[in-house]
């Protein structure tokens, strides 16, 4: 090979050519060691340009990883060319017609779209779109997302993904609007301006595979309760949905059993038996399941709870597998700064006892409401037994498996039923698996079982089984080109119709994403994008445009969520919602003429999703789309990405001698700045975000207690893991979008 080009016949691109494009990095090292290498026949042809390309990649010449993604594109398209015969981004018509019979794509996208509307179709992919694609964020795609054959033979090229996804998210729109949408969605995703969920991202067009992230269930205090919902729990990470699970229903240690007292074995056994239903139902082959169990801060096993992912201690109360999460009413922050006592209680006793469920209401207001005035009233009440404890003591064990193994996640219940539009319909226990997720939840009770001709025909009142319908904004993208409003707009459609087409194995799951049409629209990419507008992070600035840019976006996302009502109708509990009465609005102080419009809009036409955004961790497909991960700083500016089969060199976005400045490490900054902008974003999003703290494992305990008491005092409904400087911890795929 000479010096100059690169086996010119296969990857049909010349060193000069790459030069014209990056004119502004040094050519000669890389030129001089593809020559002489090739000349030792150390390297194939295929490998060795994007091994030499990454070589040169350092923070000084962060571009090199478009040069490195630029020769890995030619290398895909040549795979895809030998694999499936259709040469790369050409005869769409045939490829899916191929792709299709052989099983691969479902047969309705043939059923919907003529061979006309392939034909036109193929006229809008843009192969130029892959030029935008970082090294990591390209083989990431690649390896995880785009089809392969049974064996592992590629057979899909990027933008071939991403136009199947439109294809696939437009099928029941109506015939006369289905390809205009299908371009609008094929742009957005194409100009990586957002991404979908992990499961849409990969099975969106295939005929297999679910499109919803993660689901939230509700256990029931019965032994057919505690089963059913494993059986569900292993039916939702077989089709690669994570789990979040609230155990507070359940009865406590030594709690009464159809009158025996001291029966119980309390949480601990079901948390096992989840614990093995996660390590041996894997999600679609390819990780084991991943579930997280929320338990209530008054319950008489908390203590137990939050000892059992440790590393240390009576295994056979260990559950290392299992993420944890505490449920926290502000009384108890209350008496923890105070330092005063806390109680804590059997669930099963009090219903018995009170007749009602302390899981069952929260505060109303500050300072005063339905939780505490029932607190008080079973610790006053002669006939339940209560385990008396200072509350700082609890918030100590609570710190101390944080440290060591990242959770529990801390979930503050009265601000997330305060803020809840639809608390008409009833209550939210608990959170997800990432923590950004927060709609009504039930259990599912069996009614009654009968036999019938030898059938056996159980009846049961389903429960609210929240589904996660989850996509992000691609912020510095979709900010520094002014698409938000355009992108919303689609990006909400394309979420609503997750819901139509979506099949859950599990009923009342089908049933509660009908009832609530509930869609996460999030964000990543908040780093990257203070960077690009050189606001630092540790400064009111970033506190004041946190608050700015999420009240626009959730407007926009309101906006289109009611012409979509207006359109194909509200979700069906739409009436006696805050939204409808208004009262979503004044909670959160929008009083300017464009809310106000937008509110009477919502009044008269409805909304067609029941809840509309939350920020999921994200970490994967913001690698994709080239930016930082959700609303994160940067864990470093140079850093190697590595997986099983690689080690990849990678900086952070557009890292140059100006964003330089702003890209401070996550572990050096103050984090009561990271908690005071998410206080900020927090009021305009009706949901979560998967926020995480991170600290030095020098931490002082003062100093953790200091940051959980700042986080609820800024009204944040959740935190994510601590994510201290010894631990090391992965996000959820599951929820990753």
């Amino acid at each position: 090979m000479s010096k100059s080009t690169l086996t010119k016949s296969k990857f049909e691109v010349t060193i000069d050519e790459l030069k014209r494009r990056f004119p502004q990095l040094s050519w000669d090292p890389f030129s001089e060691r593809i020559s002489a290498m090739n000349n030792q026949h150390q390297q194939t042809a295929v490998s060795l340009p994007v091994m030499t390309a990454l070589d040169q990649l350092s923070a000084q010449e962060s571009d090199w990883t478009y040069v490195a993604a630029t020769l890995y594109s030619l290398n895909l398209s040549e795979e895809v060319n030998v694999n499936r015969q259709i040469p790369a981004y050409k005869q769409f018509d045939d490829l899916v017609t191929i792709l299709v019979k052989q099983g691969f794509y479902k047969k309705e996208l043939l059923e919907k779209y003529s061979t006309n509307d392939l034909n036109k179709i193929e006229k809008w992919l843009d192969k130029s779109k892959d030029k935008s694609f970082t090294y990591i964020g390209l083989k990431t795609l690649a390896d995880r997302y785009l089809a392969r054959t049974h064996n592992g033979k590629l057979i899909e090229l990027p933008q071939e993904r991403f136009m199947i996804i439109a294809m696939s998210l437009m099928l029941d729109e109506p015939k006369e609007q289905r390809l205009t949408l299908v371009k609008e969605s094929y742009w957005a995703l194409s100009n990586l301006y957002m991404t979908v969920a992990t499961p849409t991202l990969a099975n969106a067009g295939k005929t297999h595979g679910q499109l919803s992230s993660c689901f939230i269930d509700t256990v029931d205090d019965s032994l057919q309760g505690i089963f059913d919902s494993n059986t569900d729990a292993a039916t939702v990470s077989k089709n690669g949905g994570g789990l979040g699970i609230y155990l507070g229903k359940i009865r406590a240690k030594g709690s009464s059993i159809k009158g025996f007292k001291g029966t119980s074995s309390g949480v601990i056994p079901w948390m096992k038996q989840l614990n093995n239903t996660a390590v041996s139902v894997d999600q679609l082959g390819q990780r084991q399941g991943a579930i997280a169990v929320y338990l209530d801060v008054w319950h008489k096993d908390i203590f137990s709870f939050l000892d059992a992912k440790l590393n240390n201690g009576d295994e056979r109360q260990r559950t290392h597998d299992l993420f944890t999460g505490v449920c926290i009413p502000d009384l108890f922050m209350e008496k923890v700064e105070a330092r005063e006592d806390w109680h804590l209680f059997d669930p099963h006793e009090v219903r018995q006892v009170m007749g009602v469920s302390l899981e069952d209401v929260y505060d109303e207001k500050e300072g005063q409401g339905t939780f505490r005035e029932l607190y008080k009233a079973c610790i006053e009440n002669d006939e339940i037994t209560s385990v008396k404890v200072p509350a700082i003591d609890i918030m100590k064990r609570v710190m101390v498996s944080q440290l060591e193994t990242g959770t529990p996640y801390m979930f503050y219940r009265d601000t997330v039923n305060r803020m809840n539009p639809n608390r008409h319909e009833g209550m939210i226990y608990s959170s997800n698996l990432c923590t950004e997720i927060m709609q009504n939840m039930s259990a599912t009770i069996v009614e009654e079982q009968t036999t019938s001709d030898g059938e056996i025909i159980t009846k049961k009142k389903a429960g609210d089984y929240v589904v996660c319908n989850l996509s992000s904004i691609s912020l510095a993208t979709a900010v520094k080109d002014d698409v938000l409003e355009r992108l919303i707009t689609i990006q909400v459609r394309m979420l609503d119709n997750v819901i139509d087409m979506n099949t859950i194995d599990v009923p009342q799951a089908q049933i509660t994403n009908q009832k609530y049409r509930a869609i996460g629209l999030g964000t990543f990419g908040w780093h990257h994008l203070l960077a690009e507008k050189k606001i630092s992070w540790e400064s009111d600035r970033a506190v004041q445009y946190a608050d700015e840019l999420y009240e626009t976006i959730h407007y926009y996302t309101v906006k289109a969520s009611m012409e979509l009502s207006k359109e194909k109708g509200a979700y069906p509990v739409f009436e006696t919602s805050t939204y409808s009465t208004g009262e979503y609005f004044e909670d959160r102080h929008y009083q300017n003429s464009e809310w106000k419009q937008l509110q009477a809009d919502v009044q008269t036409y409805g909304l067609r999703n029941g809840y509309l955004m939350a920020v999921a961790p994200n970490s994967s497909t913001s690698l994709i789309a080239g930016s930082s991960a959700s609303i994160d700083p940067i864990f470093k500016k140079e850093y190697a990405e590595e997986k099983k089969n690689f080690k990849i060199p990678v900086t952070a976005p557009n890292l140059n001698q100006e964003t330089t400045w702003y890209y401070k490490p996550a572990h050096t900054i103050d984090q009561h700045w990271s908690i005071k902008q998410n206080g900020a974003r927090q009021k305009h999003i009706d949901q979560s975000v998967s926020f995480n703290l991170y600290v030095k494992n020098t931490i002082k305990a003062k100093e953790l207690l200091s940051l959980h008491m700042d986080a609820w005092k800024h009204g944040l409904k959740t935190t994510y893991y601590v994510r201290s400087t010894s631990s090391e911890l992965e996000d959820c795929e599951s929820c990753s979008s």
